[in-house]
C-alpha cells in the first residue's frame, strides 16, 4: 500500500523544530515530503510515526520500501557541525488505532537506513531501500523514523506484503497466499481441482517468502470425455473420445467405429465390428476373419497313417493380429460321419493354433476322413459365423503281414532256433515281429510270465533255456507303423535233456535283434559315471592347491599352472584401475585359433625389483590352479617380455562394493540373496582344495554383465598346512580388520572358519549396498566392539533367514561356524522358496542408521541441511531440498515419508534410508529432551 501527499498527518515529535513537510519541484512536478536537517545541533532524536497501518491477518512479515535523499555533510561550511549521514527506522503493533497517544519505548527497531547515493548541493538523486519487517501478530502497526542529525528527506514509503498469486497449475486453482515469514519458508496451500478434473489427494502447492509457488503436489486429470486446454477441462469435441481420467488430449474414434458425440467416454463399434474382452476402448474395431485359404493335405506319409495338413491365412484378417486355427477331424463310413476322437492325434494340437500346419497321425486304413480348418480372433466368440475350410480323403494303410507257419531249426539243452513264415501282399514292406514264449509249466498255480522280443528278422535263436522244459510260443508281425497284426497259433518246443547234442547238425542261425524286456517292477539304477554329470558345486576337486612358494624356483611355478601369451596378441584399450604392483587395463585377447575376447590385464609398473615380478606373478601361479564358474579365471601371463602381465576374464560391472552403492536400493533381496550364493560356491570350491583366501571383502568380488560374482585378488591367500587344525601363522603384514575372525586377528592364525566370518561380512555389505562395516569407528574400536560380543546390526530391509545365517558366521567359537558347503545349501533352500526371504530382521535406527552417523562430527546435532545428508550419503538430494524449501534440520524433522518422495527421492532404498535417519534423528532429540 502506498501512502502520499501533503496531508498526511504523520504524529511528529517534537513537534516544534521537528520533521516538517516540505515540497520540491522534480523534473516539472511538485513533491511533497517530510524533511529535518538540524545538523548544527547535538544530541538530536526527533521521531515522525506514521498513521495506524492494518494488517492483512496472514501477513506476519511487510516490506517498507522508502525513497529519500540525504545530503552530504561535506556539502556544509561550518567546522563544527554535528552531522549524520543515516537515520533508523522503528515499528510498533498495536491492535487498535491509538491516536496521538505517542510512546518511543513501544517501538522496536527495524534497521539503520544509510543512502548508497549522498545528495550535494547539485543535482538531486534519490535513494531507495526496502527493509522487511518480521513477526507480525497483531491486527495493525506503526512506522516511525528517528534522525539523530541528519539531513533527510523522505519522499515515499510503501509498506507491501508479498503473496503468491491466485493460480492454476495442473488443473488445480490456489488462492491468492500470502507468503510467509522466516520461520515459514514455505507456506503449504491446499488447492481444488477445476471442473470437471479429480485428484486422488488434494491438489497442495508451497507459497515461498519470495511469493512463488513451488513444488506442486499430486495433480488434477480431466476425467473422462474432457481434456486439458487453457487450464481448464473442455468436453472432447465430436467424433473424438477419452476413456480415462488422464492428462491426455481426446483422440479421434478409431477405425470402424460410429461417430461419437461431444464429451464421448468411448466410440462403439459399427455394425458387424467388434472388441475382444482384452482390448482397450481406445483399439479400433475389428471384423471376422475371412476362411483359411488352400487347404492341402500331404500324404507322403499316409503309408504309416500319419498326413500333413497345412493351408495359407486368410485373405482378411479383419484387422487383426491375434488369428488362430481350429481343427476339426471327422470320420466317415458310408454316409455316416462322426468325430474322430482321441485315437487320432493332432500334433501340436487340434486348437489354438497359431502355425498353418499340423500333423495327423493315427490314422486307420480303408475309411475316410473330412478335415475342417476354421480361422479364429479375438471376436470371434461374439458372431455365429465360422471362417472354415475342408479336405475330404480317404486313407488307405496296409495291413501287416500274417504268419502263416512256425518250425524248429535247431535245440539244444539250453537253447532253441526258431524261423516262421509270413504271407506278403504283392508289394512287401518292411515288418517287425514280436515274439512272445513262456514255460508251459505252472509255478504255484500260476502261469509263467511271457518274455517278450520285437525281432527284425523273421527268425531267431533263444538261449539260457532250462533243459527237458516244454516252452510255449508265437509270433504276430508288425507293419511299419507298429499296428500289430494277429498273433500265430501258439506253438510248443522242448529243450533236450542235460548233456544231449543237437540232432540237426546244422549251422545255427545268429540272428541280429533288438529287444527289451517288459518286465514288472523294473528299476533304473544310476552308475558311477553318473556322478560326473552332477553340478560343479557338488563334486570335491580331485586336487588340492600346491602353494608356488614351496617351488625353489618361483619362475617355475608360472611356467606350470598358467599359461604364456605373446603380448602382441594382447592391445590394451583403457584404463580402469590401479593395483598394487601397477595400472589395470581393460583390453583385447586376441590369441590364434581363438575368437577376440574382452579381458583385463595386471601390469608391472616400471622400475620393479625381482622380488615384486615374482610377487606380481605369484597371484597368477594361485588363480592358474582354479577352475570354477566363481573364481575368476586367468587367461594367460606375459612373462619372457619386458613388461610382465596378467590377463583374466573381464568382469564388466567391476568390484561388489562399489557396483552395490551405485545400485543402492534397485535390486530385491531374492537377487541379493542370489549374488551371494555365487559367492559362497567360490568359497567352498576354495575351502575344497584346502585353500583359504584370508581379504574376503565385496571389494576383492568382481561382477560381471550378467551379475555373476566372483572371488578375486589372491594376494593375501595362503595354503593351509597339514596341521590338524590347517592353519596358516602369518609373520607381520596388515590385516584387514573389519572383515577379519577375532581369532586370526589376535593370533594371526587363518583357517577356512576364518574366511567364514569374512564371508559373513561380505553378507553384510551386500544386504546394506555396500555400506562399510562398523561405519566410522576405528580398527581399534572395531576390535574392542567384537571381542566384547557386539556384532553389525541387521542391514535395512534385511531377511532374518540371512542375518541369522550372519550370526552363524560371526560365532566366537570358530567350530560352530557353518562350513561353506553348508552355507551353500542354506542359500539355496532360501532360492527355492522365496516366501522365507519375506520375513524381515528387527531393524534400530538407534544402532544401524549410524551411515556413519545421526549426530554431526563433534556429537552435537547436524548445523545444516547439507551436513546430514553428506553424513549419510544421500548429498545428491541437497538441491531438492533446498527447492522445496526445507533448509533447517527442524523442518527435517517434521518430513515424512510423502514429503521425501514429493521432494523427488524416488529410489525405494534412497528414500527409506532418509525416512530411517529422521526416524534416528527424532530419537536422538527426544532423548536429548
Amino acid at each position: 500500500m502506498v501512502a502520499s501527499g501533503a496531508e498526511l498527518g504523520w504524529l511528529t515529535s517534537p513537534v516544534e523544530h521537528g520533521w516538517e513537510i516540505g515540497q520540491r519541484a522534480v523534473n516539472g512536478s511538485l513533491l511533497y515530503n517530510y524533511y529535518i536537517c538540524n545538523v548544527e545541533e547535538r544530541e538530536q532524536d526527533n521521531w515522525l510515526r506514521t498513521t495506524f497501518i492494518q494488517r492483512h491477518p496472514t501477513a506476519s512479515r511487510v516490506f517498507v520500501e522508502l525513497r529519500f535523499v540525504v545530503r552530504d555533510c561535506n556539502s556544509f561550511n561550518a567546522d563544527s557541525l554535528i552531522c549524520k549521514e543515516t537515520f533508523n527506522l522503528y515499528a510498533s503493533e498495536a491492535d487498535a488505532d491509538i491516536g496521538t497517544a505517542f510512546r518511543k519505548g513501544l517501538f522496536r527497531k527495524v534497521a539503520t537506513i544509510a543512502p548508497d547515493e549522498i545528495s550535494s548541493l547539485g543535482e538531486m538523486k534519490m535513494n531507495i531501500e526496502t527493509k522487511v519487517v518480521e513477526n507480525l501478530s497483531r491486527k495493525g502497526f506503526y512506522l516511525a523514523f528517528q534522525d539523530i542529525g541528519a539531513c533527510v528527506a523522505i519522499y515515499s514509503v510503501r509498506v507491501y506484503y508479498k503473496t503468491c498469486p491466485a493460480t492454476v497449475k495442473s488443473l488445480a486453482v490456489f488462492p491468492e497466499t500470502v507468503a510467509g515469514g522466516e520461520n515459514q519458508a514455505l507456506r503449504e496451500v491446499a488447492g481444488s481441482c477445476v471442473s470437471n478434473a479429480v485428484s486422488e489427494d488434494q491438489p497442495r502447492i508451497y507459497c515461498t517468502t519470495d511469493g512463488e509457488w513451488v513444488v506442486p503436489v499430486s495433480q488434477c486429470q480431466c476425467r473422462p470425455g474432457f481434456e486439458a486446454m487453457n487450464d481448464t477441462c473442455q468436453e472432447c469435441q465430436s467424433g473424438f473420445f477419452k476413456s480415462s481420467v488422464s492428462s491426455e488430449a481426446c483422440k479421434p474414434c478409431p477405425k470402424n467405429t460410429q461417430p461419437s458425440g461431444p464429451g464421448a467416454t468411448s466410440c462403439t463399434c459399427k455394425d458387424g465390428f467388434y472388441r475382444a474382452p482384452e482390448d482397450p476402448e481406445i483399439a479400433a474395431c475389428s471384423g471376422l476373419p475371412s476362411a483359411p485359404q488352400d487347404l492341402v493335405a500331404s500324404t507322403a506319409q499316409m503309408s504309416i497313417g500319419r498326413l500333413q495338413l497345412s493351408w495359407r491365412p486368410p485373405a482378411d484378417t479383419g484387422g487383426r493380429s491375434d488369428i488362430t486355427y481350429a481343427v476339426v477331424c471327422e470320420r466317415c463310413e458310408g454316409r455316416a460321419c462322426q468325430p474322430c476322437g482321441e485315437k487320432v492325434r493332432l500334433d501340436p494340437s487340434n486348437t489354438d493354433l497359431k502355425e498353418t500346419r499340423v500333423t495327423v497321425s493315427e490314422l486307420e486304413p480303408h475309411l475316410n476322413y473330412t478335415f475342417t480348418v476354421e480361422a479364429r480372433s479375438g471376436v470371434s466368440q461374439f458372431s455365429n459365423k465360422r471362417a472354415t475350410i475342408s479336405s475330404n480323403l480317404t486313407v488307405l494303410l496296409p495291413d501287416p503281414p500274417k504268419v502263416t507257419a512256425m518250425h524248429l531249426v535247431d535245440s539244444s539243452s539250453t537253447s532253441l532256433s526258431l524261423q516262421w513264415s509270413v504271407s506278403h501282399r504283392s508289394k512287401p514292406v518292411a515288418t517287425r515281429y514280436e515274439l512272445m514264449y513262456r514255460k508251459k509249466e505252472i509255478a504255484n498255480g500260476k502261469v509263467t510270465t511271457y518274455t517278450v522280443l520285437v525281432l527284425e528278422k523273421n527268425s531267431v535263436q533263444i538261449s539260457d533255456l532250462s533243459p527237458s522244459t516244454v516252452y510255449l510260443f508265437k509270433v504276430q508281425a508288425l507293419s511299419p507303423e507298429g499296428n500289430p497284426g494277429s498273433y500265430s497259433l501258439e506253438q510248443e518246443f522242448s529243450t533236450l535233456p542235460q548233456g544231449e547234442q543237437s540232432q540237426n547238425k546244422s549251422v545255427g542261425l545268429l540272428i541280429e535283434l533288438f529287444f527289451f524286456y517288459r518286465r514288472r517292477n523294473s528299476h533304473t539304477r544310476q552308475g558311477p559315471e553318473d556322478t560326473y554329470f552332477s553340478s560343479p558345486d557338488q563334486l570335491k576337486p580331485l586336487k588340492t592347491y600346491v602353494d608356488p612358494h614351496t617351488y625353489e624356483d618361483p619362475n617355475t611355478a608360472v611356467l606350470k599352472f598358467a599359461s604364456e601369451i605373446h603380448p602382441s596378441h594382447v592391445t590394451k584399450q583403457k584404463v580402469i584401475g590401479a593395483g598394487e604392483f601397477g595400472e589395470v587395463y581393460r583390453g583385447i585377447l586376441k590369441a590364434p585359433g581363438r575368437k577376440e575376447t574382452a579381458v583385463a590385464i595386471k601390469t608391472l609398473k616400471p622400475g620393479y625389483t625381482e622380488k615384486q615380478r615374482q610377487d606380481f606373478l605369484g597371484e597368477a601361479s594361485i588363480m592358474g590352479q582354479f577352475s570354477h564358474q566363481n573364481i575368476i579365471r586367468l587367461e594367460g601371463v606375459v612373462t619372457k617380455f619386458k613388461h610382465a602381465m596378467i590377463v583374466t576374464e573381464y568382469m564388466e560391472n567391476g568390484a561388489l562394493d562399489k557396483y552395490l552403492k551405485d545400485h543402492d536400493g534397485e535390486m530385491p533381496s531374492f537377487q541379493l540373496v542370489g549374488m551371494l550364493r555365487g559367492i559362497a560356491a567360490g568359497m567352498k570350491y576354495l575351502s575344497d582344495m584346502s585353500y583359504v583366501h584370508r581379504d574376503l571383502a565385496a571389494r576383492n568380488i568382481l561382477v560381471n554383465s550378467n551379475l555373476e560374482c566372483k572371488v578375486s585378488d589372491f594376494g593375501l591367500s595362503r595354503v593351509l598346512e597339514d596341521e590338524p587344525e590347517g592353519t596358516y601363522t602369518t609373520s607381520g603384514g596388515k590385516i584387514p580388520i573389519r572383515w577379519t575372525a577375532p581369532e586370526a586377528i589376535a593370533y594371526r592364525k587363518f583357517t577356512s572358519a576364518s574366511d567364514v566370518w569374512s564371508f559373513g561380512i561380505v553378507m553384510w555389505e551386500v544386504m546394506a549396498f555396500g555400506e562399510r562395516p562398523y561405519w566410522d569407528m576405528s580398527n581399534h574400536e572395531v576390535m574392542k566392539a567384537i571381542n566384547e560380543a557386539f556384532r553389525l546390526p541387521a542391514p535395512m530391509d534385511c531377511p532374518s533367514a540371512v542375518y541369522q545365517l550372519m550370526l552363524q558366521c560371526w560365532l566366537q567359537d570358530r567350530s560352530k561356524r557353518p562350513r561353506f558347503g553348508d552355507i551353500v545349501s542354506i542359500l539355496d533352500k532360501l532360492l527355492k522358496s522365496p516366501d522365507s526371504l519375506k520375513a524381515i530382521a528387527d531393524f534400530d535406527p538407534r544402532v544401524s542408521i549410524r551411515l556413519p552417523s545421526t549426530s554431526g562430527s563433534d556429537g552435537s546435532p547436524f548445523r545444516s541441511v547439507a551436513e546430514w545428508l553428506e553424513s549419510i550419503k544421500m548429498s545428491q538430494y541437497s538441491e531438492n531440498f533446498s527447492i522445496a524449501g526445507i533448509v533447517s534440520m527442524e523442518q527435517v524433522l517434521q518430513m515424512k515419508s510423502e514429503d521425501i518422495r514429493n521432494i523427488g527421492v524416488r529410489l525405494p532404498g534412497h528414500l527409506k534410508r532418509i525416512a530411517y535417519s529422521i526416524l534416528g534423528l527424532k530419537d536422538q532429540t527426544s532423548t536429548l529432551i
